[in-house]
């Protein structure tokens, strides 16, 4: 397995592929597991603001029900394929089942970039999308949540669209929603702290300290940006970040307020005065305790793993590191918390947000907290347990772990008709 012409989806295929040969399971099943089962694609014609019609290209995937309805965001971006949704909604299958909360995995996306749009076009653009992938949406069907360049204004509109269609408030539709129509505090933020947990209890396993640790992080947006404050809220020195605009460094750790004060005026943590300007592509070279990719996809390939200065990789961000490179990290002895398991702390939010919807009942801000980290401590256990009892990888761990709790539920149900 080479890096070279592998995508998300045969990575994420691999790993299934290879977990299921680790639990023994037979042929057949193996194939329902990893087939998705729903791909819709869709057309998204709208009307841009100086009059002239632009068709854009949506998907929505629905990889597993087995578990519970289909659970994954919607992504806005220009190089969005169907391969990558259809890979992103298996690791949410995967995800939902390590945290063992009742979802399947799904992913929904459409092709552009959002910020070619007017606030009004993007508007149109997402109502549009809604109403095209409509059959799929419900509380007990499928419920997206915000995912890259997507956020809970997005997601309002969402639920306002179907809501009008079917003509009844459907708050459970979505999650990641403002809290003045049905969103929970504390999801916010949610996949950081999961990220920050996740670390604390690597650092606590390997008998690592965790104060004084030096850190590095790829992408400062909805997860990156609150992750250096959590991290040195710690006494973990964040030594450098990178984003779309460049990269900065800083050996004695970067002040986190006077940082977001400059992302606040600029956009980018590029030309921050309290740094220096560093080549983004020897971020991950940088030698740290802690590395944590909070951006795209496959940026940890084979030839950055083969540098790779950090001593645990947590992994925020969906599938940032390929096959080839897990390999190459294992032999290097480079701890790694994938992505299922360590990103997971959004989706266990969006859980909450659901129950809160269906229950008609608005949680206490400290049952959130407490539920939220039992959840996350509790599959960290289970992963870190399966990888000692298996001596596999966290990854190979996990997957496993995963698809056991999905193959489960697959031969309980049946195979209709």
């Amino acid at each position: 397995m080479t890096d070279e012409g592998l995508d998300s989806w045969d990575a994420i295929r691999f790993r299934m592929e290879d977990a299921a040969s680790l639990l023994g399971l037979d042929a057949g099943l193996t194939r329902i597991i990893v087939a998705p089962e729903r791909i819709l694609e869709v057309a998204i014609p709208i009307r841009r603001d100086d009059g002239r019609v632009e068709v854009f290209t949506g998907w929505r995937v629905q990889h597993s029900t087995a578990r519970g309805p289909g659970k994954g965001g919607i992504r806005f971006h220009p190089a969005l394929d169907a391969h990558e949704v259809m890979a992103l909604a298996a690791e949410m299958t995967i995800k939902c089942a390590v945290v063992d909360i009742p979802f399947g995995g799904a992913k929904g996306g459409v092709v552009v970039d959002p910020s070619s749009l007017s606030e009004a076009e993007l508007e149109r653009l997402t109502r549009r999308y809604a109403y095209e992938i409509l059959s799929l949406l419900g509380p007990d069907r499928d419920v997206p949540a915000p995912d890259v360049n997507t956020d809970a204004r997005i997601m309002s509109w969402i639920m306002d669209t179907v809501s009008m269609m079917r003509g009844n408030v459907t708050p459970g539709v979505v999650t990641g929603k403002p809290i003045a129509i049905g969103g929970i505090p504390g999801h916010v933020g949610a996949t950081s702290s999961g990220v920050v947990l996740c670390a604390q209890a690597t650092f606590r396993e390997l008998g690592m300290a965790v104060s004084g640790a030096r850190a590095v992080i790829q992408g400062y947006g909805k997860v990156g940006a609150p992750l250096v404050f959590l991290l040195s809220s710690l006494g973990v020195r964040v030594v450098a970040i990178g984003d779309l605009g460049g990269a900065i460094y800083n050996p004695g750790g970067i002040d986190p307020a006077a940082l977001a004060d400059h992302f606040a005026r600029v956009g980018t943590v590029a030309g921050f005065a309290q740094a220096d300007a560093i080549d983004p592509s020897s971020l991950f070279l940088i030698a740290c305790e802690l590395a944590i990719p909070a951006a795209l996809n496959g940026v940890i390939t084979a030839d950055v793993a083969a540098s790779f200065g950090g001593r645990v990789l947590v992994e925020a961000a969906n599938g940032p590191t390929t096959p080839e490179a897990d390999l190459i990290l294992e032999e290097r002895g480079i701890t790694v918390v994938p992505d299922v398991l360590a990103n997971a702390g959004g989706v266990v939010a969006s859980y909450f947000e659901w129950a809160q919807a269906r229950q008609g009942y608005t949680w206490e801000s400290g049952v959130f907290s407490t539920r939220y980290r039992e959840t996350m401590e509790r599959a960290f256990d289970a992963t870190w347990q399966k990888a000692a009892g298996l001596k596999v990888s966290l990854r190979r761990a996990a997957v496993v772990l995963g698809l056991d709790r999905v193959a489960e539920a697959t031969r309980l149900r049946g195979l209709f008709p």
